[in-house]
Formats: structure tokens, C-alpha cells, sequence
């Protein structure tokens, strides 16, 4: 089954409004019908980000609950009210900072079902489990515990998003080998749960310090439909490089190289 690729920036704590209005700007207009794209902006972008006609916007997180006593947190209904249809869950940066558990995540990707948003849910361990021999035992129960009580046809729309917390913000990025063998195996878990069909049509991204230079062979693994992408997705020349990579644009992969090197010699970043 040909599945689409979708490849999201995650923005974390960056970006203001107008500089997220400048890099819609830039952007939208130039991405390609061979990917999804997106950005998931902080809460204060979100609006201005959805001036965007072909970028997927989505928020970083999202509360459990309708409504109450949660200060600083934001509902599903607050979402839906900006027109805000995705939202990535369980980030190891939610999960390792600020409480985020496997409960928590699968009560928001209820919730999220509940008000029609679509989900990017994260699963990925840590460098102390990697070198314990214990990825796939993390990634299993993880997966698991996110989609406690979800029904299939809810299943198939959620993105997973394969992430070791060992390759994110570091420089360190898995093996395109390290990264199929870790996704097909969370394909097999879906499987168990679901079923083939649903497991055949869940996407999976990597995510772990993924570059414009590199997406194109990640993305030639078969059990990888896309990205989760950190730093590179903040500039739009980087962005454009990576919608440039899916084209097999080559002159446009050196455009970007040219625009780079430009940026660094007049340190306009």
C-alpha cells in the first residue's frame, strides 16, 4: 500500500508571530503534492500560521480535558476554534520535562479523537535504554499504551512518530537501518493491535536530527512515511531543501547550499 509521506517541522519554544507570518510567507507556496508538509507552532503562532493554504499546522500539545483548573494549558475546543485540525502528543521533551506519561498521552489521543483532530503521537527511549539492548521494549509499550482503547479506524489516522530521545537536539541521528528496523517493528505492534490493514496504513516518521541531504533516503526505507523534523525545519531554506529533496531537485539542493553559505558569511543568522 503507497502510503504519503508527511514530513512536519516541530518548532518547539522558536519563532514569533511575525516571524512565523514571514516563513509562511516563503514557504506555502513552494511545497510539492508529493508529501504532506507541515510546522507545529507554539500556541501564540498558531493563528498567524494559519494563513497557510497547503501546510499541515498543528499544535505541540493539547489538555486531556474539556475545560477547568489547568493553568497554562490549552483545550481541543480552544484548537478547533482557530481552525487548528493536528496536534503532536507525548514529545520525550513533554514526557522527560514535564510529566508527560503513557496515561496522560493516550487520555489526550482520546480526546483528540473526540474533537476530530488528527494526531502525531511520539514514541522513541532514551540513550541509557538504547545501550541497554531495551529499544523495542520501549517503543512496544509505548505504542501500546497510546492506543489503549482506540478503534481501528482511528488508528490508521494517527501518525506515529519514532523518535529516540538519544538523537534529538543532539547531531546524533540513527542509521537509516537503525531507523527501518525500529519502525517496521512498531508497524508489527500496530499489527498485533489492529490488524494488516490498519497497520498497513498507519504512517510512521522518524525523527532525531533529520537533514534536507538525508530525507530522501530515509524516506526510501519501506517503513518510513515521513519526518518529524527539529532544527532544519526552522529556517525556510532548509525547508525548502527538504521539500526540494522528495522533488529530486538537485539544482534547487544546491541553491539552498549557496543561500546558506551566504547567510553564514553575512551572518544574517
Amino acid at each position: 500500500m503507497a502510503r504519503k509521506p508527511i514530513i512536519v517541522g516541530n518548532w518547539k519554544m522558536n519563532k514569533t508571530i511575525a516571524e512565523t507570518t514571514a516563513f509562511v510567507n516563503a514557504v506555502d507556496g513552494k511545497v510539492s503534492d508529493k508529501a504532506d508538509w507541515g510546522i507545529a507552532t507554539p500556541f501564540t503562532d498558531l493563528q498567524a500560521a494559519k494563513a497557510a493554504k497547503n501546510l499541515i499546522v498543528a499544535a505541540e500539545d493539547m489538555h486531556w480535558a474539556d475545560h477547568g483548573a489547568f493553568t497554562g494549558n490549552v483545550s481541543a475546543a480552544m484548537l478547533k476554534e482557530l481552525g487548528v485540525e493536528w496536534t503532536i502528543i507525548g514529545h520525550s521533551e513533554r514526557r522527560q520535562m514535564f510529566g508527560e506519561t503513557d496515561e496522560t498521552v493516550n487520555a489526550k489521543i482520546k480526546q483528540a479523537i473526540k474533537n476530530d483532530i488528527k494526531v502525531i503521537v511520539c514514541v522513541g527511549e532514551s540513550e541509557a535504554q538504547y545501550d541497554a539492548g531495551e529499544t523495542k521494549d520501549v517503543v512496544k509499550n509505548q505504542t501500546v499504551a497510546a492506543f489503549k482503547d482506540v478503534e481501528a479506524a482511528d488508528a490508521a489516522e494517527i501518525v506515529i512518530a519514532y523518535e529516540p530521545i538519544w538523537a534529538i537536539g543532539t547531531g546524533k541521528t540513527a542509521t537509516n537501518e537503525i531507523a527501518e528496523d525500529v519502525c517496521g517493528y512498531i508497524r508489527s505492534v500496530v499489527k498485533d493491535l489492529y490488524g494488516e490493514d490498519t497497520a498497513e496504513k498507519v504512517r510512521i516518521q522518524y525523527g532525531g536530527s533529520v537533514k534536507p541531504e538525508g530525507l530522501k533516503a530515509l524516506l526510501e526505507q519501506p517503513d518510513i512515511d515521513g519526518a518529524l523534523v527539529g532544527g532544519a525545519s526552522l529556517k525556510e531554506e532548509s525547508y525548502l531543501a527538504m521539500v526540494a529533496a522528495i522533488c529530486d531537485d538537485t539544482l534547487a539542493i544546491s541553491l539552498y547550499h549557496f543561500l546558506l553559505g551566504y547567510c553564514l558569511m553575512t551572518q544574517k543568522y
